[in-house]
């Protein structure tokens, strides 16, 4: 099957699975219905159409990138977040933009770890966020990522240039994420919707690059797992939360805010800057995802 089949048969169903769960949502207006279990099954839609197009293209589910492949590219993706988030955040504590620490949250977590040493209880808090508090980011990561970069990257990257793999798969992949801005609770940060829709956007596209680059290089889905689930915990999980608000700082911080677009985009532009000179061929990405069982 070429590629251009196995993309529009992947698309179709990934927009087939996530309509089952954006109903439900939408129709409640908030992605926390029935406890978050949509938000479960929405972000397994791009991974079951990509398992089930695989079937229909192969029979089977090789060629998806299954092996861990090299430990520098899961350490790249590990250490990312970090690079394109944490600046943001320093820049707005230092600025007195967002207060750090959240005096809120610390106090929420002073009487959990019987603590009243700040340092302490920020220091357990990111231990056990970055530890034992991975297993569901990283589960609800594995969902999508078998989709976008399972197969989707690779797909595109045998049809057309890295440029063009990275811009087209995340226009889809932040396009997917829209309808809970707009017509549900995801930005629930108070700034208006078309504001963090532009940011958001600028910033998933942003990171595509990367995460397509990794995906491609490394001939493996679980880089992008790991950089995946570690953005969201390292962001959502722990600086959001140790970040107290002031009016301003949700249009500065987070997926929604201007600084993490304007450091999505340096980031992309490194990555852009290490693509390869020429389309990728259709045998050199076959070739890298052949061999994965």
């Amino acid at each position: 099957m070429s590629p251009q089949k196995k993309i529009t048969i992947f698309l179709i169903l990934t927009v087939s699975f996530s309509a089952l769960s954006y109903f439900p949502i939408l129709r409640a207006g908030t992605i926390e219905v029935q406890g978050g279990l949509f938000v479960f099954t929405l972000m397994w839609s791009p991974g079951l159409a990509a398992l089930l197009t695989q079937i229909i293209a192969t029979r089977s589910l090789r060629g998806m990138g299954w092996r861990l492949g090299s430990p520098r590219w899961l350490g790249i993706a590990y250490i990312l977040p970090i690079v394109y988030a944490l600046p943001v955040y320093a820049f707005t504590w230092l600025t007195g933009l967002g207060i750090f620490p959240n005096p809120s949250r610390i106090a929420r977590l002073a009487e959990e770890y019987s603590s009243t040493n700040t340092a302490t209880i920020v220091a357990i808090f990111v231990l056990f966020s970055l530890t034992l508090d991975m297993v569901g980011p990283l589960l609800f990561a594995l969902g999508e990522e078998i989709g976008w970069r399972g197969l989707f990257v690779p797909e595109l990257a045998k049809t057309t240039s890295f440029t063009k793999t990275a811009l087209i798969s995340g226009v889809v992949w932040a396009a997917w994420h829209m309808p809970g801005i707009f017509l549900a609770d995801l930005n629930s940060t108070g700034i208006p919707n078309l504001y963090a829709a532009t940011m958001f956007a600028v910033l998933i596209i942003a990171i595509s690059f990367p995460f397509a680059w990794l995906t491609l290089k490394s001939g493996s889905l679980w880089p992008a797992v790991l950089l995946h689930a570690f953005h969201n915990q390292f962001i959502m999980g722990i600086l959001d939360k140790l970040t107290g608000k002031t009016e301003i700082t949700p249009y500065i911080t987070g997926e929604y805010g201007i600084g993490m677009a304007l450091t999505g985009l340096v980031v992309a532009y490194v990555f852009w800057r290490m693509r390869p000179d020429k389309s990728l061929s259709p045998s050199i990405v076959s070739t890298a995802y052949a061999s994965q069982t």
